[in-house]
């Protein structure tokens, strides 16, 4: 028999993976908090659409608000638990489907940030694994049931990276990598750790910069002094991660040395950096120019945003290794000051002294 699933946050993550995953044939239980979305998706499905026709889907699900939850009692227990709420509702979402779980059911994290510390606080090391979904899938919820793709699919791009905490790629690793597959290119890694630490330095480079600015990605790329700053926090972020000892992959499309070279004021590094954020390089998905980051969505509906999970545990992490991060310092301050309505949000609000 196959795999009961559930998905816990059917955003634009969730929502999008549940979708694929549905429509593949998998057995999926999709779980919301907001009203409007579940009520959308329960008369409806969800509508998925993408840079092209042939991404276009629209596929009926099972989807259940959070006060539906109790009634997983009565049906089949879950195998594989996906969460992929914010950083900071990992450990109640974690509890709430900890005791529907299967005998030999995981939780895996599918979030941005590092929390697979916080799922096995709830469920133990022995049930968590990691999934990393890379900068190319790109998706935003843009209104109930409504999930649009802002980053061309591409069979080179590695969309989804499953780990085991362990470092060993295990058959549960590979059999939830190929149920991911569904969804868009998936392979298991022995290297959660590093794969984590590499997207922390993509989005942490771009997220928490578009939510202080109110900036598009291409609109945050093309703009000299912007640019400037997303590079002092890349070189950052890889020189934490590597004082951590990472293995570090690609930031997207940027050899991540030649990142922190730039940043550490290496011309010909700095001018491959700029090229490839500018003109797009090898490895690098075409994107749409209303793609915005996640963490600018949160920003633009008034929700709290991850930057504390994300910048701040980069700066926090530096740290403790004794490696400064300002940049990161200063965009978790200004981030925290436009969402609570302080300052609005404007490219000025990054181009100061660190």
């Amino acid at each position: 028999m196959g795999k009961r699933i559930a998905v816990i946050g059917a955003g634009a993550v969730g929502g999008y993976a549940g979708a694929h995953l549905t429509a593949a044939g998998h057995d999926v239980t999709l779980i919301d908090a907001w009203p409007e979305h579940v009520d959308y998706m329960k008369a409806n499905g969800i509508e998925i659409f993408g840079m092209t026709p042939q991404e276009r889907l629209s596929v009926k699900v099972n989807a259940i608000h959070l006060t539906e939850v109790q009634n997983l009692a009565k049906q089949k227990p879950i195998d594989i638990a996906f969460v992929a709420v914010k950083s900071y509702d990992t450990i109640w979402a974690t509890t709430m489907i900890r005791q529907y779980l299967s005998a030999s059911g995981c939780v895996v994290s599918m979030q941005n940030c590092i929390n697979e510390e916080r799922v096995a606080s709830v469920v133990g090391w022995g049930r968590t694994l990691g999934c990393i979904v890379t900068g190319g899938v790109g998706v935003d919820l843009y209104q109930p049931g409504h999930i649009r793709r802002g980053y061309a699919k591409r069979a080179d791009i590695t969309s989804f990276y499953i780990g085991e905490p362990s470092g060993k790629i295990t058959k549960r690793a590979r059999e939830i990598a190929e149920i991911m597959a569904s969804v868009d290119a998936s392979k298991a890694t022995d290297n959660l750790w590093g794969e984590r630490w590499t997207k922390l330095c993509v989005n942490g480079m771009r997220n928490g910069v578009s939510a202080a600015t109110g900036m598009g990605g291409n609109a945050r790329d093309n703009h000299a002094a912007v640019r400037r700053i997303c590079i002092q926090l890349g070189g950052e972020s890889v020189r934490v991660g590597q004082k951590l000892g990472y293995k570090l992959g690609k930031v997207g499309a940027l050899p991540y040395e030649m990142l922190a070279e730039a940043m550490e004021g290496d011309a010909t590094s700095y001018k491959e950096i700029e090229r490839l954020m500018t003109e797009g390089g090898a490895g690098q998905a075409e994107r749409s120019d209303y793609q915005r980051p996640s963490m600018a969505q949160d920003m633009e509906k008034g929700r709290r945003t991850e930057i504390e999970f994300m910048n701040g545990f980069i700066a926090s992490e530096g740290a403790r290794a004794g490696v400064r991060a300002p940049t990161h310092e200063m965009l978790t301050r200004q981030v925290l000051r436009v969402e609570r309505g302080e300052i609005p949000a404007r490219p000025e609000n990054i181009l100061i002294n660190t």
